[in-house]
């Protein structure tokens, strides 16, 4: 697939970078060339410096053959126009645009008319991080809650902890202790190792478990693996951008919320735009700050500013006062793994929350829903089945029989409305939406291949 990026930042660079490791061919435009050469520099990509919505630029970047044009820069404006001209002078096929101000998202219908459809699809990835956080504050034990099939089953990642029921115990007992809900371990990670489960497989503490189950089950599971904590009620929100100010409306009139923002204007801002929270001007890592206003009371709280050093350091320092459990937001994919073993509890990288979102829409074959997990190296998808015994490779035949690439697990079918949790002997049918995990994303074209109809059933 050709596919067009146009923006080098923080989105388009991962985005970019996942998509070079996968084959595709891929065109960078940029207005920054030090950025552009940083690409050039990691990856077998193509670089064009320019504004990427200037016709001449898309031109040289080949839009007039491109598959599929991603525009990803923090202009809103720029993305639009790029989308615009792909579609009025080359009928570009797919069109996705990062968007951010609330006044597009909230009026999709503004590019698509009768004639033709500008954008394909918005993407905004301060909503998409502002709906994670959410999840998370709905199952306080989790390190990743994802929904798949429009919510009907979860995949949430939990550290297994001493006194939890399975440490120590075969996988081949969960049954025993739940014998009324279906669940299936699709993977377990342990030293930031990947360990493929058997029944036989012994959950040891601090594994990192990741668990498909309906989602009206997902409480009683993860009680399995781990004690359960108590609800948040009190939230300290430490950066009030985007991010924090689409938090804040969405928690406020459920939870406790503070909001602390370093910018008078953006303070006054959010008092005016916020009802129920309280907003404070000030240092996030203003250690007396947090102190006067009761850090050691504080349920999560969670550091959202643009700075990933700002982030890491007032994270830290709110756990070291007594809160009782800190998420941090960090860009640089390198501080992820470096700092979520310690004292912070959450890491979470916007680019990868955002490149799941669109890389359902790159894959090749039915495929739905996509979350990339592990900082990039693990993924999880949904995948639609179509076709016959003759014409698909999944149709109509048991999970044993399918040639899955080595560590890739179906954990969940969705049929209609019913859930079901895979073993061995399960048929996949027609219309299934079948869960998948990925140990290792080098297999991802053998599980779109065996997705794929055969030509022979259209």
């Amino acid at each position: 697939m050709k596919i067009l990026i146009i923006g080098a930042g923080q989105i388009g660079s991962s985005i970019a970078a996942t998509l070079a490791r996968e084959d595709d061919d891929v065109t960078v435009v940029d207005e920054i060339n030090d950025l552009l050469l940083k690409l050039q520099d990691q990856y077998d990509i193509r670089t064009v410096h320019g504004r990427g919505s200037h016709p001449d630029v898309l031109e040289r970047a080949g839009a007039s053959d491109a598959d599929m044009v991603l525009a990803v820069t923090n202009n809103d404006e720029t993305n639009i126009i790029a989308c615009q001209i792909c579609q009025n002078l080359y009928k570009t096929p797919t069109k996705i645009a990062r968007i951010r101000n609330n006044a597009y998202l909230s009026q999709p219908e503004l590019f698509n008319t009768p004639e033709s459809t500008i954008i394909d699809m918005l993407i905004s990835p301060e909503e998409i991080v502002t709906d994670y956080i959410k999840r998370l504050i709905n199952h306080p034990n989790a390190l990743q809650v994802l929904d798949f099939a429009e919510g009907k089953v979860q995949l949430v990642a939990v550290k297994a902890f001493h006194g939890g029921p399975l440490v120590g115990n075969p996988l081949s007992e969960l049954r025993q202790h739940i014998p009324k809900t279906q669940t299936r371990v699709a993977a377990i990670f342990r030293n930031g190792n990947p360990i493929i489960p058997h029944a036989d497989t012994v959950i040891e503490a601090d594994d990192e478990v990741f668990f498909l189950a309906a989602s009206k089950d997902i409480l009683l599971v993860m009680g399995e693996l781990r004690r359960l904590d108590k609800p948040y009620k009190r939230i300290m929100l430490a950066g009030g951008g985007q991010i924090g100010m689409r938090l804040a409306k969405a928690l406020e009139n459920d939870y406790n919320v503070k909001v602390i923002e370093a910018n008078s204007e953006r303070a006054a801002l959010l008092s005016e735009e916020l009802s129920n929270s309280i907003v404070l001007l000030g240092d996030v890592a203003n250690e007396e700050l947090l102190k006067e206003e009761d850090i050691d009371k504080i349920d999560l709280f969670c550091a959202l500013t643009n700075d990933d050093e700002a982030n890491i350091l007032s994270a830290m320092l709110a756990k070291r006062l007594g809160a009782r459990k800190v998420l941090s937001i960090i860009n640089r994919t390198a501080y992820v793994d470096l700092i979520e073993s310690g004292t912070v509890d959450i890491a979470l990288s916007p680019q990868q929350a955002t490149i799941g979102s669109l890389l359902a829409h790159i894959r090749h074959g039915d495929i739905v829903a996509v979350h990339s997990l592990r900082r990039g190296a693990a993924e999880a998808l949904e995948a639609v089945a179509h076709g016959d015994k003759n014409s698909s490779l999944v149709v109509d035949r048991r999970i044993d029989e399918i040639d899955l690439p080595p560590g890739t697990t179906i954990g969940a079918i969705v049929r209609g409305e019913e859930v079901i949790i895979t073993h061995h002997d399960t048929v996949v049918k027609a219309k299934d939406h079948v869960i998948l995990f990925l140990i290792h994303k080098r297999y991802i074209p053998e599980v779109e291949r065996l997705f794929q109809v055969d030509f022979s059933f259209f």
